[in-house]
């Protein structure tokens, strides 16, 4: 669903141009659903250019990496109060190298390659995942974290780059939630140049 002040309108799941274009005109749309809903909503944010002036708020319907990552309500009536009314705080709008962008978390997993955050060198050989989100802490723009599970507990190493490449064997990526069709042997993830401008609070 994505709503106006006003007006309310349903569309598919991870709605395309078709559905989201015509409603672009607006100061502030509110997206209901999942992660992978608001993320389509931002890409076509992006690609019409209208990043700087479209709020977009964000009504959780399902578990929500989005929401724990930016301290968003999780009650439908509360939240939809505060993507209607609340206040507008840019976040790192992070991207990837097959046009997608990424609102929550980004996976790959498993892996066995070389990975760089920016020019340092973070993988050389076998992670059992790795996690990407935005940085919520103010960083370069992308929070990873290479995870290595052991026997006893998993080893973690976190960076926070403004890119980050990967050339592996083939593995398998998630993308808010949403598996991508095909096995992948490479991937990067970077900051956009302009932030989203996203509906946080009253």
């Amino acid at each position: 669903m994505i709503a106006q002040r006003d007006d309310v309108h349903v569309v598919p799941a991870r709605p395309g141009k078709d559905h989201v274009d015509p409603h672009l005109d607006a100061d502030r749309l509110v997206v209901a659903g999942t992660d992978a809903d608001l993320a389509a909503v931002a890409l076509r944010l992006l690609r019409k250019e209208k990043l700087g002036s479209v709020a977009l708020g964000y009504v959780p319907l399902a578990d929500s990496s989005v929401a724990a990552l930016w301290g968003l309500s999780t009650d439908p009536a509360r939240a939809l109060d505060i993507a209607l009314n609340g206040d507008v705080d840019p976040v790192p709008l992070v991207r990837d190298d097959v046009g997608g962008v990424l609102m929550g978390l980004g996976v790959l997993a498993p892996v066995r390659g070389v990975g760089y955050s920016d020019a340092d060198n973070v993988l050389r050989g076998q992670a059992s995942r790795i996690e990407c989100t935005p940085d919520p802490d103010g960083g370069l723009g992308l929070q990873i974290r290479i995870v290595n599970k052991r026997l006893i507990g998993s080893k973690v190493r976190i960076s926070r780059p403004r890119a980050f490449q990967l050339g592996c064997l083939p593995t398998t990526v998630v993308l808010d939630g949403h598996k991508h069709p095909r096995p992948v042997d490479k991937w990067t993830w970077y900051r956009h140049t302009e932030d989203l401008r996203l509906v946080r609070g009253l």
